[in-house]
């Protein structure tokens, strides 16, 4: 089959990998999610059309007929169940260990798959083969009684398994008589009943991540989709440091040979106040005050200085980016970046952004950290880059290469910075504090009303004295820079429709960039879209948008971060942290209450 975003993510929060529909581990990188990539065949050649391929962990029934798959009831742990002509099926669950023990979370670098017969006796074929150095060679191995090491990357792993190793390095077929269990995890001896530990930790963690659900707040309607992409959200953390990445991919195209191919496996600022918004609504608390934590390492870090569009999941500021030469890319459209210039670039709207996010723990009784008045102090230094940099030129949220400007939603992301820093001091007490940060928003806001507005077009531009448009400036309602109901909103929310809408989406911009004209939507901006009708009165309009979303989900329920504008296909890295919240958001917004069913 050809190579598809329809693809079931699992992980740990420490370990993540994309399984595709023939049941393959096609995506996994070590040692951490923006490591390399030991299943790298996502972006290499297609296992179905090249013997030789590598990069990719199959299970393979000889004569097979059927696949199904589907997650364990609110858990990432997948199910695939392939059958042959015959009637034979196997079962192959696929999870990486998560649950507490000795008082802490295990959640290691480490893939189980266990292969179940389920009715007659199937033949069946592993294919193991991961790579090292982006797909340039396949790992080195070693082989023991009961294990295999595969050696020469930035990790070296060890499966142990209780089926005959010489059918795995042979790649030979064998009756499926009994389960086989797998764990590719650390370097160690496994000390332990292989079959009894593996089967023991699917139940341990099939009950972490069950109980980790029912502490979630969850809209009435759309239940099941939400649950799905807070669980994926929940993936894309690496709960080491507290980062949130934009995505477990690299250089998936936001259309057919684009060259618009990015490398998202890092935590973008730009994401803050959206992410800590949805984790708000779901009443994601863990999740929650740990994505905090990182954002106030990062404020200690730049002690009131200049602060990246985005950083490592180890709070890296280096990103630099370069070219994978071996993999030839996602249907061959490379190029396959590794690192992100972006991390190079002017962007002021993350000003507002730390703070918007990081303003939640002077209110949130729920934290075992409360904010304190030192908190504040630091966040001050931030809140006096934004008030400097609001009428400065920068890259924008799109993170333009070639161009800058005064770009509306950074202007509004500072006065935003201001303004919630005065909602804070007044918490605090601080009355004086209040005060001043109170007048400069109000400065900011007059420079913002008196240049992003174009007298001309009677609208809000995306620019400073500009005609331009963009999506972002739907989220002027969002951050309460304007009332729903202001005739100037109603304007501009009609002409970015206009300018902005094809069919049911949205694009970020229509004007050519670097790479040219956009050829997709951008997801989280249709999704912006849905927010600000049914904050206008326009909500019928907004949940028949809202189905549509839903119904252009991949088989595990999830979105990239663009979409065709036929709705036919999703482009760009999978899954999109702003796509998860774009949804969780939205269901929240739109879902009937709970009190409408008693």
């Amino acid at each position: 089959m050809p190579q598809s975003l329809d693809l079931f993510p699992i992980g740990n929060c420490a370990a993540s990998g994309l399984i595709d529909r023939a049941g393959r581990l096609v995506w996994a990188c070590a040692p951490r999610v923006d490591g390399d990539p030991m299943f790298s065949s996502l972006l290499g050649p297609d296992p179905d059309a090249e013997p030789d391929a590598q990069g990719f962990w199959g299970v393979e029934v000889e004569d097979q007929a059927q696949v199904t798959q589907t997650y364990l009831r609110n858990t990432p742990i997948l199910v695939t169940e392939i059958a042959d002509r015959s009637g034979a099926a196997i079962q192959v669950i696929d999870f990486c260990p998560r649950y507490r023990q000795f008082g802490r979370v295990y959640r290691p670098l480490a893939f189980i798959r266990l292969i179940r017969p389920v009715s007659g006796v199937a033949r069946v074929r592993i294919r193991l083969r991961p790579t090292v150095n982006w797909g340039e060679r396949p790992a080195d191995r070693t082989t023991g009684s009961n294990h295999i090491r595969y050696v020469g990357g930035e990790t070296t792993l060890r499966l142990t398994t209780d089926a005959p190793v010489s059918h795995l390095t042979g790649e030979r077929s064998f009756r499926l008589e009994e389960t086989v269990a797998m764990f590719l995890g650390p370097d160690e001896g496994f000390d332990a009943d292989l079959s009894a530990t593996c089967e023991r930790m699917l139940k341990e963690t099939t009950a972490y991540w069950r109980g980790w659900v029912r502490t979630l707040s969850v809209p009435l309607e759309w239940q099941e989709a939400v649950i799905r992409a807070a669980i994926t959200l929940k993936l894309c953390a690496h709960e080491e440091s507290g980062a949130i990445v934009a995505a477990l991919t690299t250089s998936i195209p936001e259309h057919a040979g684009s060259g618009r191919n990015w490398d998202y496996r890092y935590c973008w600022l730009r994401d803050a106040y959206y992410v800590v918004q949805a984790l708000n609504r779901l009443g994601a608390a863990d999740l929650l005050e740990n994505y905090l934590v990182y954002l106030r390492n990062l404020v200690d870090r730049t002690r009131g200085g200049h602060i990246q569009p985005l950083y490592g999941v180890g709070m890296e500021p280096s990103l630099t980016e370069h070219f994978a030469s071996h993999l030839p890319g996602y249907r061959g459209m490379g190029p396959v970046r590794v690192g992100n210039q972006a991390h190079e670039h002017l962007q002021h709207d993350v000003y507002g952004q730390i703070i918007l996010s990081s303003v939640q723990a002077f209110f949130d009784e729920r934290l075992l950290r409360p904010a304190t008045i030192e908190d504040f102090r630091a966040l001050e230094m931030v809140g006096e880059r934004a008030f400097e940099l609001h009428d400065q030129p920068d890259a924008s949220l799109w993170e333009f290469r070639g161009r800058e400007n005064v770009h509306t939603y950074s202007a509004v992301m500072c006065w935003a910075a201001c303004d919630r820093l005065g909602n804070a001091a007044a918490k605090l007490g601080l009355q004086d504090r209040a005060d001043h940060w109170n007048a400069r928003a109000a400065q900011v806001r007059a420079t913002i009303e008196a240049r992003a507005w174009n007298p001309k077009l009677g609208r809000f531009a995306a620019t400073f004295g500009g005609d331009e448009l963009d999506a972002s400036l739907l989220q002027l309602v969002d951050v309460r820079f304007v009332a729903p109901d202001d005739p100037r909103m109603a304007a501009t929310i009609a002409a970015v429709e206009q300018g902005l809408r094809r069919g049911p989406y949205m694009l970020r911009y229509a004007i050519p960039d670097d790479f040219g004209e956009p050829k997709t939507a951008f997801n989280i901006c249709t999704f912006w879209l849905i927010e600000a009708l049914h904050l206008s009165g326009r909500s019928e309009e907004a949940r028949r948008l809202f189905e549509e979303m839903l119904a252009r989900r991949t088989a595990a329920g999830l979105l990239s971060e663009d979409i065709a504008f036929d709705g036919a296909e999703l482009w760009g890295n999978y899954p999109q942290t702003y796509s998860l919240v774009g949804l969780i958001n939205c269901a929240t917004m739109l879902s009937k209450p709970w009190a409408s069913v008693r």
